[in-house]
């Protein structure tokens, strides 16, 4: 019976904060109620802003050169970073985007005698941009890095939070200029409309914490099975 009433009282204090808040408008949040119809997009909202997408190691590339045809050909970034191709030797393609990279290539055609050379490089897959998802999500592991990657994408990419996941725990770490940064932030205030779901970059590590108090909740239900279904009513 004692541990009856502890397992009791302490379920009383975790189901203090289970309860989910109702969404409202804000200054940063326009909640559209009842029957009212969600308006759609316009031509703006469905693009995001434009992020250079660059070459990395492994990545894939295809490289055309006009009337030259001899050279045109798809090859792979090696684990250094760079690429080799005739008339034009061993060429640094790491941090490049294609069109600097093709500016590169031109010029060191030029170099060799190729009359105004014209490449175009193009990434056709690339493993180099991704970002890694540790901790408290079902699936971890590194996801691919799109323009309209966000927090939220990243973490429905991971196949969302796992059971403990703490949702007010959730770390972004990223390298800015040969500075290592960490923000932290909110799943449920980004959700409820707090403040805007932050874009994610490649080479960032999302790392989503872990809740004692979800797997205390666990122990206990297995510890005492009889109050079980009043518990899980009392949390969902």
């Amino acid at each position: 019976m004692r541990k009856l009433c502890i397992a009791l009282a302490m379920v009383a204090a975790l189901s203090g904060c289970a309860g989910r808040q109702p969404l409202v408008s804000t200054d940063r949040l326009t909640v559209v109620e009842g029957s009212r119809e969600l308006p759609p997009p316009v031509r703006g909202d469905l693009t995001a802003g434009d992020r250079p997408a660059l070459i990395g190691p492994l990545d894939t590339i295809q490289v055309d050169v006009f009337n030259v045809p001899d050279l045109n050909r798809e090859m792979q970034v090696d684990a250094s970073g760079r690429i080799a191709m005739p008339l034009v030797g061993t060429v640094d393609a790491r941090g490049r985007t294609a069109e600097e990279l093709a500016r590169t290539i031109e010029t060191a055609l030029h170099a060799r005698g190729v009359r105004k050379p014209e490449v175009i490089v193009n990434i056709k897959s690339s493993v180099s941009q991704v970002v890694t998802v540790d901790g408290q999500v079902v699936e971890p592991g590194l996801y691919p890095v799109t323009n309209q990657m966000t927090l939220l994408r990243v973490i429905a990419s991971a196949r969302g939070l796992s059971e403990f996941a703490r949702q007010d725990d959730v770390v972004i770490l990223r390298t800015v200029d040969g500075r290592r940064m960490a923000g932290l932030y909110n799943i449920e205030a980004i959700r409820q409309g707090a403040y805007d779901d932050p874009p994610v970059f490649a080479n960032d590590i999302v790392i989503v914490g872990d809740s004692p108090q979800r797997r205390l909740f666990r122990d206990l239900v297995s510890l005492s099975p009889l109050i079980a279904a009043p518990l899980i009513a009392i949390l969902q």
